[in-house]
């Protein structure tokens, strides 16, 4: 990371010998006082000895952290000796700078990383490490650049001794008393958990904001927890439904932190959640207006200096002579690159959070709808989550290899940097080439199987897109079909993620299933009952959860809740598979210390333990959904404990949320932790969680060692434990939905409010048209009178209607009750038509609402 012109300086004077008993000083004249020898800096950054320090002015609007430097060469280290680096620094301005002890050549592979803020008090620094290599010539390097604002910085007592003993790190876990710190819904479970050394029965208390009492019990021993070697306690207080915030729950004089018992907990998060996708748009300015002025940011990647554009993308060298325009996209987050298998499982959940609105009793799509979240996209009649999702699919598109080029049809598995970016680095700023990576069946196929869902759920807002999305979803398709063995390359990791994946009969899966529910052909059915994945549950829903590279759930699932042509059995077949992973994740759940509906069978977290929790968590509630068992929303509702603070480390996952919630993730852009100019990633980010691999070195270096559960840290370097990203956030705001579904009327019914469902069926002639709506009352009270809503995508005009009052402006078009039927008691139905002229190329509406609430469609015919 180091590539700067370095100015050297003459040799130093010799340094005084150590006594004996001290480890021997390895930095030279770490006082100054023989000058500026051996130190060097970079050109731009000169230093000299100002009153016994080392001061250089350092100029500002640099990009990066190395753009600047003040270091020493020549270190020597030993693999698995300890250190200690200490200093003393001022800065004229506050800077975060980063202090490393690194090789002096590449890749500049770091012993040491740290952040340090640095200001105008010279507060002491020291940092102890543990060599992982042997060195002959080690580096010291003070990375001062990457600041808008030019300063003044000096450095001064700079020392570095083996022989330092590393004190064991030791997570601040606060009250031993585990709760969810945002809180519970009123008629949910409401379960906490205690750690204790006790063996014995505890009592318990729950006080409300004013200290009172409301409610008491005793705890339940449980022993170990495996996951975290803790010895616990659970509690039960969910006979308690006073709704309330500020409530506490104490035992053996230990208070958990504060919690809310409510119906209205979660539609913030789903805002939040979503609001993430347009926060990590390329290609277009994230506006202040939306986000607020510490998220807004230029363009990335748009051809404006010193970007690189994604609109004339060349493949790497060797890879292919065609260029794409790949504009738009949704940034991974962790890096600036755009990788097409964990976009296609990001936008699939944000399509199907809003798909099930339209099929599941009681969802409630009006907060996904036009105008109600943050994207620019307001008032164009299309609901603003299938806004989101068309920024990616359009990119998803794009990958595609054109025709006549080898491989036609095939997507390009990635796009992203030629070479690592650093931290921290906004996307406009980024200096890289940009490059396409080979194609790949794994990414082919997750175009067909996501266009083929966007062309279904487009059609009644632009039959045109849609249209292209099933054109795509088929080229895709039969690309893969043509190709069905080309594997991204595991090696394939310098700029961005490898993403490799040696087993695709799950996105064979996932495909067809989307295009056989799409288009209802038997050829695509056959494929998926021909599948060797078909009927395996454990296939289909790993225990460890569904992920970029496990994705046959998502096509179990949309066959098993989007009407389509199965026969009864087979539909019940698929539903099956559904409900028996669901009861193994809710077994999980009820023997789990912390509740969580995750028990992989190794035992080990892995890298993005958090979003395997949450795709548990979406299969449990599409089970709910199925069945209405309770057994499933319960489950769902203690993993939103566990990632809200019922956890070993009483950390909520999820930015601002909770009392103790992380917010250092690692992201190129929020990384306030480095540069204290630059906000801490937006609220509704959840970081990945546990992960025992410890693949970065700072989790190497602070958990080695960890229990399971405890191998996380909130650190912004810790990329293998507190990463954000799209296909983590994605279902996190499907869940979020969910949660905010049963809490409209805290039982899981979706609230008093009448629900509805409507099949509509239109029959056509050369320029015009007889439909047929009927409306069935779902809910359990009288509907009275009734009116219902729809829009048109197309020219169709309505010109004679009965049974109901039907106005029409522009699209959009209202049916009202008349006297005789405005009463629609609970599980009844009424039926209305009109006639009504059209030309050219049109389409059924598939979206009804009735107030705020939209209705089940059920399929005609």
């Amino acid at each position: 990371m180091l590539a700067a012109v370095l100015v050297p300086v003459a040799s130093a004077s010799a340094s005084v010998p150590e006594p004996r008993d001290e480890p021997p000083e390895l930095i030279e004249n770490g006082d100054f006082s023989d000058g500026t020898a051996p130190w060097w800096w970079t050109e731009n950054s000169p230093g000299s000895v100002v009153d016994g320090r080392l001061c250089a002015d350092v100029p500002g609007g640099t990009a990066n952290p190395w753009d600047a430097i003040i270091g020493q060469n020549d270190l020597p280290l030993t693999a698995g000796e300890s250190y200690k680096l200490s200093y003393t620094a001022t800065s004229t301005v506050p800077v975060t700078i980063r202090t490393n002890v690194q090789m002096a050549t590449e890749p500049w592979t770091t012993e040491l990383a740290e952040a340090d803020q640095i200001d105008g008090t010279a507060e002491p620094v020291s940092h102890t490490f543990t060599a992982d290599a042997d060195h002959t010539a080690a580096q010291l390097a003070f990375q001062i650049g990457g600041n808008e604002e030019p300063y003044t910085f000096c450095v001064d007592d700079v020392s570095l001794r083996g022989g330092a003993t590393i004190p064991p790190y030791e997570p601040d876990t606060g009250s031993p008393v585990r709760v969810n710190q945002v809180g519970y819904l009123t008629n949910g479970p409401k379960n906490g958990t205690f750690v204790t050394s006790a063996t014995q029965p505890l009592p318990w208390t729950l006080h409300d904001a004013d200290g009172t009492e409301r409610a008491s019990g005793t705890t339940t021993p449980a022993g170990e927890d495996p996951t975290s070697r803790q010895n616990v306690h659970t509690f039960d207080f969910s006979d308690v439904t006073a709704a309330g915030e500020g409530y506490t729950v104490t035992i053996d004089g230990q208070k958990s932190e504060p919690f809310t018992i409510g119906d209205d907990l979660y539609a913030p998060l789903r805002t939040d959640a979503l609001a993430y996708f347009y926060h990590n748009r390329s290609g277009i300015e994230i506006d202040a207006d939306i986000v607020g002025e510490e998220y807004a940011r230029p363009a990335g990647h748009v051809n404006v200096s010193p970007n690189q554009g994604d609109d004339d993308v060349p493949c790497q060298e060797g890879v292919c002579d065609h260029r794409l325009d790949a504009a738009g996209g949704w940034y991974d987050a962790g890096d600036h690159g755009k990788y097409v298998v964990n976009g296609g499982i990001s936008v699939a959940q944000l399509m199907s959070s809003f798909e099930r609105t339209l099929t599941t009793e009681g969802a409630n799509g009006a907060p996904l709808g036009d105008g109600k979240l943050r994207v620019p996209e307001h008032g164009n009649a299309t609901p603003d989550i299938l806004d989101e999702a068309r920024w990616q699919m359009d990119f998803l598109m794009r990958m595609l290899v054109p025709e006549g080029e080898p491989l036609a049809g095939m997507a390009h598995h990635k796009l992203h940097d030629r070479a690592w970016t650093g931290l921290p680095l906004r996307p406009d700023q980024d200096p890289q080439p940009r490059e396409l990576h080979p194609p790949s069946t794994a990414a082919t196929l997750n175009v067909a199987a996501t266009a083929a869902q966007c062309a279904r759920l487009f059609e009644p807002y632009d039959a045109g897109f849609a249209a292209r999305c099933l054109e795509k979803a088929r080229t895709a398709w039969k690309a893969a079909k043509a190709h069905p063995d080309v594997l991204a390359d595991p090696n394939d990791g310098t700029g961005g993620g490898a993403y490799s994946d040696d087993d695709v009969r799950d996105e064979f899966y996932w495909a067809a299933a989307e295009l056989f529910v799409t288009t209802g052909e038997d050829s695509f059915r056959q494929e998926v009952l021909g599948s060797p994945l078909h009927g395996d549950t454990d296939g289909v829903f790993p225990r460890g959860g569904m992920s970029w590279g496990a994705v046959a759930g998502l096509g179990a699932l949309s066959m098993a809740t989007v009407p389509n042509k199965l026969t009864a059995e087979q539909l019940g077949a698929v539903r099956a598979t559904v409900t028996e992973a669901a009861d193994g994740y809710a077994a999980a759940s009820e023997d789990a210390a912390y509740g969580l509906p995750y028990a992989p069978a190794d035992g080990h977290y892995v890298w993005g333990s958090n979003s395997q929790v949450l795709n548990n968590m979406v299969v449990l509630a599409t089970a709910d959904d199925l069945t209405g068992k309770n057994v499933y929303r319960d489950a769902v509702l203690r993993g939103l404990d566990y990632l809200l603070g019922r956890n070993a480390l009483n950390q909520s996952y999820v930015t601002g949320y909770g009392e103790r919630d992380s917010h250092n993730q690692h992201h190129r852009f929020w990384a306030n932790q480095l540069d204290p100019d630059l906000p801490n990633p937006a609220p509704g980010s959840v970081a990945g969680g546990p992960n025992d691999g410890l693949q970065d070195p700072v989790a190497a270096e602070k958990l080695a060692g960890c229990a399971p559960s405890m191998c996380y840290i909130d650190d912004i370097e810790s990329w293998s434990t507190n990463e954000i990203t799209i296909n983590w956030n994605a279902p996190l705001a499907w869940i979020a939905s969910y949660a905010d579904d049963l809490g409209s009327g805290g039982d899981g019914d979706g609230g008093t409010e009448p629900t509805c469902e409507v099949s509509y069926t239109s029959h056509r002639w050369n320029s015009g048209f007889t439909s047929y709506v009927s409306l069935k009352n779902t809910g359990d009270a009288p509907m009275s009178p009734w009116k219902l809503a729809w829009s048109y995508t197309d020219n169709q005009r309505i010109t004679q209607a009965w049974s109901a009052k039907v106005s029409q402006n522009g699209r959009d078009v209202t049916a009202e009750a008349l006297d005789w039927n405005a009463k629609l008691a609970p599980g009844a139905t009424v039926t209305f038509g009109f006639n009504g002229t059209a030309s050219g190329q049109v389409a059924d509406p598939r979206v009804f609402t009735m107030g705020d609430r939209t209705c089940r469609t059920k399929p005609s015919g």
